[in-house]
């Protein structure tokens, strides 16, 4: 009876937190006053707390470093809002179950649902893990003053669960990324003559190839690797050959390949000069066996890959993404989440949790 009203009790504090978190503005690079926010909510409750920027960290109170770690992770800056809103982005309102405000879906719902998992297990001894909850910045826009900065201080980790809108199913797979600034090289001479050599002619060779290659391993989660030529500019005036031609090309890479992999399979295969923007942005996955997952199975959550980027692309431990709310609502105009969502949710990540963290 007790646990039951403590779990009533954090789920209204986490209602709470979220509402203000909601009145807060945290664009990305902004997010002081939600880290703050979150920095006391901790505090209040007498849990020590680490920040590095706007990431705030914490451990469970029995911290054992002979034990593995698992991290709890989800991301408290927002997008600015669209020119479709028709209420108040951060008046945090509530309607008919629904609580509307920027950042409330994306992904509000998930981090303060996390955040009371963490404190439904903070003062729980002989778990079989240590708990990191981590609540991080720049998610939004990829930034490196969010999860990747910390990483070094959180200590060795041996898998994680990040909170992102869906639906409480388990996205075990989420594509990585890599946006390839491709230049070929020719000889400016006069379109009239026999001269130069034509750089367009030679990026048309490997844009073919972008075009028809086909990697030989298929992920089973998302099927092929795709590539696309997205952008390509060439020449200064009509009657010059010209030098160079310039193209970029999205490649969404799946579990399949490593980034490093994919881009030195392209290099391989292209006469262009291939210089990728950045190669952080990794696929990720987590066995469909590992505990974690088969314990969201048995508690009735369907696996799927996911198309969408979420802070899992920045680490190289095995990741589940799951959370309260849908992605469809990200982004959108009077942004909203339930709040049975995220009741329901707090009670799904503790029970998923317990056969892993204390075999019960």
């Amino acid at each position: 009876m007790e646990s039951d009203l403590f779990k009533e009790s954090i789920k209204r504090d986490a209602v709470e937190l979220l509402k203000q978190l909601i009145s807060i503005p945290s664009f990305s690079k902004e997010e002081d006053k939600t880290a703050d926010a979150i920095e006391a909510f901790l505090q209040q409750r007498n849990i020590k707390t680490h920040r590095k920027l706007n990431n705030i960290w914490a451990y469970n109170k029995y911290f054992d470093a002979a034990k593995p770690t698992l991290l709890l992770n989800s991301h408290h800056d927002t997008v600015k809002p669209n020119s479709g809103y028709t209420r108040d982005p951060y008046a945090a309102t509530v309607e008919d179950d629904k609580l509307y405000g920027l950042g409330s879906n994306d992904a509000g719902g998930c981090l303060v649902s996390l955040i009371a998992t963490f404190l439904y297990y903070y003062d729980q001894e002989g778990l079989n893990y240590n708990i990191c909850l981590a609540a991080t910045a720049e998610e939004e826009i990829s930034g490196n003053n969010g999860l990747e900065c910390i990483l070094p201080d959180l200590g060795e980790l041996e898998f994680a669960i990040v909170g992102e809108p869906t639906l409480m199913n388990l996205a075990i797979a989420e594509r990585g990324l890599l946006v390839l600034d491709c230049t070929s090289y020719g000889k400016a001479g006069h379109a009239a003559r026999e001269e130069g050599d034509n750089a367009i002619y030679k990026a048309l060779k490997d844009i073919e190839w972008f075009r028809n290659y086909r990697f030989s391993k298929v992920s089973e989660m998302f099927g092929p690797l795709k590539m696309s030529v997205t952008i390509i500019n060439a020449g200064s005036q009509h009657n010059v050959v010209p030098a160079s031609c310039i193209f970029t090309v999205d490649v969404r890479v799946t579990d399949a390949y490593t980034n490093e992999e994919v881009l030195k399979i392209i290099r391989t295969n292209v006469d262009c000069e291939v210089v990728p923007r950045s190669i952080r942005l990794k696929p990720s996955s987590i066995d469909k066996e590992h505990p974690i997952v088969q314990s969201g199975i048995a508690l009735g959550r369907t696996t799927y890959g996911s198309p969408t980027t979420s802070d899992q692309a920045l680490l190289s431990i095995p990741s589940l993404k799951v959370g309260p709310g849908d992605s469809a609502r990200s982004h959108m105009a009077d942004e909203y989440v339930h709040l049975s969502e995220i009741e329901k949710g707090i009670g799904l990540y503790i029970e998923m949790l317990k056969p892993v963290v204390n075999g019960k």
